[in-house]
């Protein structure tokens, strides 16, 4: 079977398994939400900045995020994306499709993604972006990635039936110092995968984040598990690397009782730099990267007004 072939392959099949047919019910309803303090919540607004790529920072001990096998002075090499599908958070069937996107990486082939073809990006997969603008309002936070955004409504609980969308069904609340955002419903496109690596999702997935301000000291360690698995993004980033006040570090659990055999976590920890937040666009992408042709759109020889 030709690479393209493998690859239809492992669409179909992940859209097979893991696509919504109906609305769903949440997985978990969050814990009963409290009205929230609006003069006690701590302050996360402002413009955050991440220095890596892909970004998250797997844990030292315990489930959590995929690892790239493919290692470029002795870090993630980000030119070729092999995930180490025989990670014990996968599932068989989801180890499978992990291992068809690595082949196909190491074979030279740059698989399409929701961020190369600029399509929605997943939660968590949204973490590659090393830019996040956060805005707190008493009803809602807003996040904003690149040309993406996310609206979380605070203090209500999700619809007895979610209908699925690209960012999920998300509410928030405040316990203490400490900002939680619980999301449901996450869409299924043509390039469906929660990370870098291919790895899949189904309508069971179930993502909670939790936000707060930490110290550097404490940010040390995020930062520097950070370091020794991720490609430094360089300049653009906007991280200024002697940023020494708070840190904002968000912890995720990731649940999907159809793709993972257990719940796992990792962190993403974000420093201050730029101030300047720069117009992003991306539009929907006709380069074929199986081919490494451009594929045919409609034209026309005048304009439509």
């Amino acid at each position: 079977m030709t690479l393209q072939g493998d690859f239809l392959l492992i669409v179909m099949s992940a859209a097979m398994l893991s696509a919504p047919a109906v609305p769903q019910t949440p997985i978990k309803a969050p814990p009963e939400a409290v009205a929230s303090d609006s003069a006690s919540a701590p302050n996360l607004a402002g413009i955050w900045w991440h220095p890596f790529l892909p970004g998250m920072e797997p844990l030292a001990s315990g489930p959590t995020s995929i690892r790239n096998l493919s290692r470029r002075n002795g870090v993630s090499n980000y030119d070729e994306l092999v995930g180490d599908y025989k990670s014990p958070i996968l599932q068989p069937w989801a180890s499978d499709v992990v291992k068809k996107f690595g082949e196909l990486s190491k074979a030279g082939v740059t698989y399409p993604s929701p961020a190369n073809q600029c399509w929605p990006e997943p939660l968590p997969y949204i973490y590659k972006n090393t830019g996040l603008l956060l805005l707190q309002q008493q009803h809602e936070v807003t996040l904003v990635y690149n040309h993406e955004y996310r609206k979380v409504r605070m203090n209500a609980p999700h619809p007895a039936s979610v209908t699925p969308t690209w960012h999920g069904d998300a509410v928030g609340r405040y316990e203490g110092d400490t900002l939680v955002i619980d999301t449901v419903g996450q869409k299924h496109g043509p390039f469906a995968m929660l990370d870098l690596y291919g790895t899949p999702y189904s309508d069971k997935l179930h993502v909670v984040e939790r936000y707060r301000l930490i110290p550097y000291e404490e940010a040390l360690d995020g930062l520097e598990r950070n370091a020794r698995e991720n490609m430094r993004a360089g300049g653009a980033s906007e991280l200024d690397r002697n940023y020494r006040g708070k840190f904002l570090q968000v912890f995720f659990t990731v649940e999907d009782a159809d793709v993972f055999t257990t719940p796992w976590s990792a962190t993403i920890t974000y420093g201050r730099g730029s101030n300047e937040w720069r117009e992003s666009v991306c539009a929907e992408n006709p380069h074929d990267y199986l081919t490494h042709r451009e594929v045919e759109v409609p034209s026309a020889q005048k304009p439509d007004f």
